[in-house]
């Protein structure tokens, strides 16, 4: 009798990267990534509606990123509520012992048109989850949204960063360089 495992969403994404590394994301079917992850069809679309989906966190990190500006210091400006929120992500979703399959699962995004689309929608869902969350702290509705955005880029920059090879800097202090030339970009230097 085969044993209970713990964390089929992450072994299916861990399966499903392999093989859109090895095949192709076109190439790779539902079937072939819950039997690398020794699942059944019905364990993947009982975590996954579709393949598009396996890479991407179901919400966790705009969870977490929601969570970080509810608790963020309540004198803490919209900016810098992103920012403490950000770190946080980076203590508790960006840590090291998931660089590694970040980097590799940007490389199969990045040649991918179709997930490379998702990933931006996705991205678009948590810029307005985070001016959604700023506005609850009492952040106008403008300035929340342009926090949001900026928080967005400060999150790309850092995590490119976080991911690039042979980079064994922790998510949290490459958010702050990123802020900080967010910054000095506005203050034109």
């Amino acid at each position: 009798m085969v044993r209970w495992q713990p964390d089929a969403p992450g072994r299916l994404a861990a399966a499903a990267l392999d093989l859109f590394e090895e095949r192709g994301y076109e190439n790779t079917t539902v079937i072939e990534i819950a039997e690398r992850a020794g699942l059944t069809k019905s364990t993947f679309f009982r975590h996954f509606p579709d393949k598009r989906e396996v890479l991407f966190d179901k919400g966790t990190v705009t969870g977490l990123l929601a969570e970080g500006i509810a608790s963020a210091p309540p004198e803490a400006g919209p900016l810098d509520t992103v920012a403490d929120a950000l770190d946080a992500l980076g203590r508790s979703f960006f840590t090291a012992d998931r660089r590694e399959f970040s980097g590799r699962r940007q490389a199969v995004l990045n040649a991918h048109p179709e997930l490379r689309e998702r990933e931006a929608l996705k991205r678009l869902d948590l810029t307005a989850s985070m001016a959604e969350a700023l506005h609850r702290r009492g952040v106008p509705t403008l300035n929340a949204r342009v926090a949001a955005q900026l928080g967005t880029l400060v999150w790309e920059v850092a995590y490119d960063q976080w991911i690039g090879t042979g980079n064994g800097e922790d998510f949290g202090p490459l958010v702050r360089q990123a802020l900080a030339a967010v910054r000095a970009a506005e203050a034109g230097g």
